[in-house]
């Protein structure tokens, strides 16, 4: 009986780049102006568009923007995330 013969082939730990944050949902219930201030903090050049959660926008997608739909209380609605 013949020993096989298969090459031993290593491969090197695939190595990631650092995934951007894209979205926020730890910022739902809180204030428009503590969430604004978080999400610069994480994304320095981020847009921050703060808007009222009945509002028409825009569907087209910017990289760097982020919405903040907000009630009559200044309170975030929805899970903000760039777009």
């Amino acid at each position: 009986m013949a020993e096989e013969n298969t090459p031993f082939v290593t491969m090197e730990p695939q190595q990631t780049l650092p995934t951007r944050k894209t979205n926020w949902p730890e910022l739902l219930g809180k204030k428009a102006e503590d969430a604004e201030k978080k999400i610069k903090e994480e994304m320095p050049r981020a847009k921050v568009h703060v808007v009222p959660h009945d509002s028409f926008v825009t569907m087209d997608f910017v990289s760097t923007r982020v919405r903040l739909f907000v009630d009559s209380s200044q309170n975030v609605v929805k899970a903000p995330k760039i777009g």
